[in-house]
């Protein structure tokens, strides 16, 4: 399994196709705070639920200075019909081969009602200006998260 990344950290840096295929870098998002996070399956109650509380709070995000993105194993289809099914309005990033996965350390094995199995560990990091973990959130739970997330930002 791939180490956890700690703030402080180099977040590393990155270049996925969105949903329109369109390659996006992390650096390019430089000078700005980001949120990346980790789903495991487009289309998903969780992810869905998940997906939909950052699409809410991006206007307040984004006065903040922070951009929200984010990266599951799906192809470029599956996440434009996401996208487009709940108007989401923040990138939604393709990771196939799951390279950028576990480079964060968010894949790997997890339990899953009791069983052990190797997947994509739910995980958000918030990334500072410079590129560097600000905070790094695994095994998080899909409903709840971006409230604690937004408070532990001082929301």
């Amino acid at each position: 399994m791939t180490e956890r990344l700690q703030p402080g950290d180099v977040a590393p840096d990155f270049t996925l196709p969105d949903a329109d295929g369109k390659p996006v870098a992390l650096s390019s998002l430089r000078g700005k705070r980001v949120i990346l996070y980790f789903y495991p399956a487009a289309m998903t109650p969780g992810c869905t639920k998940e997906s939909i509380d950052f699409n809410e709070a991006l206007p307040e995000l984004e006065a903040e200075g922070v951009t929200v993105v984010g990266i599951s194993p799906d192809k470029e289809a599956k996440l434009a019909k996401f996208r487009d099914r709940d108007g989401l309005t923040f990138p939604l990033l393709s990771d196939a081969d799951t390279k950028v996965l576990q480079a964060y350390g968010a894949y790997g094995e997890k339990k899953l009602y009791g069983k052990v199995t190797v997947g994509v560990i739910r995980s958000t990091f918030l990334i500072d200006a410079e590129g560097k973990i600000e905070k790094a959130y695994y095994n998080v739970k899909a409903t709840g998260h971006v409230a604690r997330l937004r408070k532990d930002l001082g929301d």
